[in-house]
C-alpha cells in the first residue's frame, strides 16, 4: 500500500482513538472517498474544452475521468438537459492516498502565498472540499500544453460523525489548516 496508509495504520490510528476517546478502533475515522470535479461551462460552445480537461484530470488522477451532465435546461445560460458540461474521477483505496499524499505534500504547497486552507469547508457532516482556481500547481501537468487555467472541487469524503472528528482526522493526515477549529 502507500506511505500513508501505512503511517495511519501504524500511528494515526491509535493517536485518534486516544484524542477522541473511542473504544472501539472500528470507529476511528478513515477516508473512504475522493472526487475531483472539473465543470467546464464553455463546453456548449466547443465540446473539445471538455476533452482537454478530461485528458488533465485524468494526468492528474491516474484513472479515467466520467462525463458529468447537466441535470436540466436553463436558458440563460444556453444549456440543455442531458449536455455534458463537466468531468469528475472518484477515487477509493491506493489511488486515493497515494492522491491524498501528493495534495499535501507536493500540490498545496505550490499554491502562490500558501499559508495554509481554511477549516470552514466541512459541510456538517465530516467531508471536506477545496477548491483549486489552477491546474498548473499539479507536477503532471505540462505549463506549455495547457490552453487556459482551469479550476477544480477536491472533495475528501471521510466516515467521521462530525466536523469536529474530521478535522482531528485531516489534521493527523497532514493537511495544512490555517488555525485550530
Amino acid at each position: 500500500m502507500s506511505r500513508l496508509y501505512e503511517k495511519y495504520k501504524k500511528e494515526i490510528v491509535a493517536e485518534l482513538q486516544k484524542d477522541l476517546s473511542i473504544k472501539n478502533i472500528m470507529a476511528v475515522p478513515k477516508l473512504e472517498k475522493i472526487v475531483i470535479n472539473i465543470g467546464v461551462g464553455d463546453a456548449n460552445q466547443n465540446i473539445k474544452l471538455l476533452d482537454t480537461a478530461q485528458k488533465e484530470l485524468s494526468l492528474i488522477t491516474g484513472q479515467w475521468p466520467a462525463i458529468g451532465r447537466a441535470k436540466k435546461s436553463i436558458s440563460q445560460f444556453k444549456l440543455r438537459e442531458g449536455q455534458a458540461i463537466a468531468c469528475y474521477v472518484t477515487l477509493r483505496g491506493k489511488k486515493m492516498y497515494e492522491f491524498f499524499d501528493r495534495l499535501v505534500n507536493i500540490v498545496l504547497p505550490r499554491v502562490r502565498d500558501f499559508r495554509g486552507i481554511p477549516f470552514n469547508s466541512f459541510d456538517g457532516r465530516g467531508n471536506y472540499t477545496l477548491g483549486m482556481k489552477d491546474q498548473l500547481v499539479f507536477p503532471e501537468i505540462d505549463y506549455t500544453k495547457v490552453d487556459r487555467p482551469r479550476g477544480m472541487n477536491i472533495t475528501i469524503v471521510t466516515s467521521a460523525e462530525n466536523d469536529k472528528d474530521a478535522y482531528a482526522f485531516l489534521k493527523k493526515m497532514g493537511m495544512p489548516f490555517i488555525e485550530a477549529m
